[in-house]
């Protein structure tokens, strides 16, 4: 589904990402950590075409990312906030991603149902732009929109920061349930090494823009995880 050739973000002096060869097959939960700095986002903002790269190509399902737009179709992303439009409900917001996907307001409404225990009432038939959320919240609505549409590949930059427990059990559940579908890609950073091993069955270690680890998820890859940051 996505590969890498020869893949180089530099700023200055400075290496951001070199990455020389990648693969990420299709139907794979795929987990990347590693500390700041280390190549996480600018191997996301790649991927979604949101900078340009220094040399080599990201190709997601025999589409090169820089030179056309036709991922987009089969793409879904959150990275931040910023992916969020303020001035919008978050049903004003999911009708628009909707729209996007091709999918009318009664289909968004139908699909929504579905995550009302994810919900807890606090997002829907609030009468709140999105800018008076809690981070939170926001993250809860920038995260289910990513599932609209049924796309192939779908990427989460820190999908458990800012979540309260509870709601972090519930993603993690979702996530699970999601992964069970063989024609989804699933690509998850996250700081967390408990909740990224446990819901990826790929992990690739990130340090200084280089690939140092890239092995599938065992029983003892987060105490492997775990002695190599704390070395």
């Amino acid at each position: 589904m996505i590969k890498t050739n020869s893949l180089t973000k530099i700023y200055g002096d400075k290496t951001a990402l070199s990455i020389d060869q990648l693969e990420i097959p299709t139907g794979q939960s795929f987990g990347l950590v590693g500390n700041n700095g280390a190549g996480k986002t600018t191997f996301f903002s790649l991927l979604l075409d949101l900078i340009k790269a220094s040399s080599g190509e990201i190709i997601s399902n025999k589409i090169a990312v820089a030179k056309s737009e036709e991922w987009k179709n089969f793409t879904s992303a959150f990275i931040d906030d910023s992916f969020l439009i303020g001035y919008l409900t978050p049903e004003e917001y999911f009708y628009f991603v909707g729209c996007l996907r091709g999918i009318d307001q009664k289909e968004v409404d139908l699909f929504l149902e579905a995550y009302a225990d994810f919900f807890n009432d606090e997002i829907l038939n609030q009468k709140k732009y999105l800018r008076d959320f809690s981070k939170g919240n926001q993250k809860k609505v920038g995260l289910v929109a990513t599932f609209i549409g049924k796309p192939k590949v779908i990427i989460l930059d820190e999908p458990f920061a800012n979540l309260d427990p509870t709601t972090q059990i519930k993603l993690k559940q979702l996530i699970h349930k999601k992964s069970e579908d063989k024609e989804l890609t699933l690509l998850i950073s996250s700081h967390d090494l408990n909740h990224v091993t446990e819901v990826c069955n790929r992990i690739v270690l990130l340090e200084k823009g280089s690939v140092i680890m890239d092995k599938e998820t065992t029983s003892k890859t987060l105490q492997e995880l775990e002695d190599y940051f704390s070395a």
